[in-house]
């Protein structure tokens, strides 16, 4: 929800194509992943190791956040872009947290997933 508003208020404020584009794709890559997830279709493809692809794309959306939102706060053409730019840093901290999460979980899941003890 914070990508799709931080991409409203880009579009809304005629901000630089650079700035909706990531937003725009923000959100299409979070509701792939939400879909993925909700519809347990992680499960059925197997081929990747999902978790970690979600980790990946968090910490290349955080870098390209980083710079687009304090490239927006920083220009703050008008306070549309201004908005997108907080907006756009608050879902910096959440992929940051996303990170951690899902960090934590592989690292759950590993040590639960051990069925044989070790020799």
């Amino acid at each position: 929800l914070v990508a799709l508003a931080a991409l409203i208020c880009f579009l809304a404020s005629d901000a630089h194509e650079a700035y909706t584009a990531l937003a725009g794709m923000e959100t299409v890559i979070t509701v792939l992943f939400l879909l993925l997830y909700v519809l347990r279709l992680d499960a059925r493809m197997r081929c990747l190791f999902w978790p970690l692809a979600d980790i990946f794309n968090s910490v290349v959306a955080a870098l390209f956040l980083l710079v687009v939102g304090l490239f927006a706060i920083i220009i703050k053409t008008n306070k549309g872009t201004l908005a997108g730019g907080v907006l756009g840093l608050i879902l910096l901290v959440l992929c940051l947290v996303d990170v951690v999460l899902l960090s934590k979980k592989i690292s759950l899941d590993k040590a639960r997933g051990r069925s044989a003890p070790a020799k």
